[in-house]
C-alpha cells in the first residue's frame, strides 16, 4: 500500500505526512489532539504495538492487546471529529471527539469520548477516556453517511 496516497484514517491529509510517522514512531506527537488522531489510525490500520506504547505507564497494564486488535479488524473505521481539547496544566490536556465506525454486525456507531492525556518523560500518553453519551445506531440507506462526506450511506460507505 503506498501510504504517500492513502488518506489518513483521522482526516488529517495524507497517512504518510499526518499519522504514519507517529506510529512508527519517526517523529512524537506535539500536542494530545495528534496523539489522539494517532491513535485513532492505529485502531484503523491495526498498529497495536502503537496503542500499548502511547498509554501512560499508570494505566499501561490495563490495556488488552488481543481485545484491541479485535476490535480494530472487525470494525470499519468511518472517521475522527476531535470536539475540543482543554489543557489544565502544560503536561495535562483532555480530548473530547467522536469516533465514527461500524461494528462487525454493520452497525454504525458514533463513540464520544472525553480522553486525558498526560506528558511521561516528555511525551504525551493517553491515561483514560470516559464515554460522553455514545450513541449507536443502524443508518438507514436513504440517510446521511456518519462520515461525514454529505452523501446518502447507500452512495458512501456502504457501497
Amino acid at each position: 500500500m503506498d501510504t504517500d496516497l492513502q488518506e489518513c484514517p483521522c482526516g488529517g491529509g495524507k497517512f504518510a505526512q499526518c499519522c504514519e510517522p507517529i506510529i512508527g514512531g519517526k517523529v512524537r506527537a506535539s500536542a494530545p489532539e495528534q496523539l489522539m488522531r494517532a491513535r485513532y489510525s492505529a485502531y484503523a490500520t491495526g498498529s497495536i504495538d502503537f496503542l500499548a506504547k502511547s498509554n501512560h505507564s499508570k494505566t499501561r497494564r490495563q490495556f488488552d492487546p488481543e481485545s484491541a486488535g479485535r476490535w480494530s479488524r472487525e470494525s470499519r473505521w468511518l472517521g475522527l471529529t476531535i470536539l475540543d481539547s482543554e489543557s489544565s496544566t502544560p503536561d495535562r490536556a483532555h480530548v473530547n471527539f467522536e469516533a465514527r465506525y461500524e461494528d462487525r454486525d454493520g452497525v454504525a456507531v458514533f463513540h464520544r469520548e472525553r480522553s486525558l492525556f498526560e506528558r511521561e518523560d516528555g511525551e504525551w500518553r493517553f491515561v483514560s477516556g470516559g464515554a460522553i453519551p455514545a450513541v449507536s445506531q443502524k443508518v438507514g440507506r436513504n440517510e446521511p453517511c456518519p462520515c461525514g462526506s454529505g452523501r446518502k450511506f447507500k452512495k458512501c460507505c456502504s457501497a
